[in-house]
């Protein structure tokens, strides 16, 4: 019986040596940070929309422009839609009545872009002023886990009023979507810079 318990006590003693040897190894552990699947970014490259709204513009070709369905849809209302990223951009448009309409219209727009205050780390304005077309607006980007990241209208400041609002079909995180949301937002640049009404 003694010789069980002493063959035990050096079983034990060789482990707990064990144990000591190996946690003073200088082993520099670190877990792997958190990652996101690499994404494969299509060649920039556009193409005209010109259908029968008042206004025309350049959109990326690997976007889909889509009917806007939905139950309060109006006329000249579609969807971009980036399959690729599962995000849409949204855009509707409406005829300017007079000057109170425009400035409701206005208000709206900025009030949609700051309803994401709560969880938007930062909101940028940028005025949008392209003359030569008469097309004015302001652009807001949204950073933080919102909704939306992109928001902005354009008008003539007389007849026309268009407005877009970039979603993604996913729970907001925007660490994981911050480089698609920068590839997108080249593209809205784009179809700024191009857009042109028709009257």
């Amino acid at each position: 019986m003694n010789k069980l318990l002493k063959i035990r006590d050096l079983i034990f003693a060789s482990v707990v040596i064990l144990l000591f040897i190996s946690s003073c190894q200088n082993n520099d552990y670190s877990p792997k940070p958190r990652a996101y699947f690499r994404i494969a970014y299509p060649e920039k490259k556009y193409q005209l929309f010109n259908s029968t709204a008042p206004y025309t513009f350049d959109y990326p070709v690997y976007a889909t422009m889509e009917n806007d369905i939905s139950k309060n849809t109006e006329k000249y209302w579609y969807n971009l839609h980036f399959k690729q990223f599962n995000g849409f951009l949204h855009l509707t448009y409406y005829d300017v009545a007079n000057k109170p309409a425009y400035d409701e219209m206005v208000e709206d727009a900025r009030k949609l872009a700051f309803k994401h205050t709560i969880k938007a780390r930062a909101i940028d304005q940028k005025i949008i002023n392209y003359p030569e077309h008469k097309v004015y607006g302001v652009y807001y980007a949204i950073e933080g886990n919102t909704a939306s990241s992109v928001q902005f209208f354009l008008t003539d400041s007389a007849k026309h009023y268009f407005r877009g609002a970039l979603y993604f079909n996913e729970r907001p995180q925007y660490d994981s979507i911050e480089p698609v949301v920068k590839f997108i937002k080249k593209d809205i640049d784009k179809m700024i810079s191009t857009f042109k009404w028709k009257d």
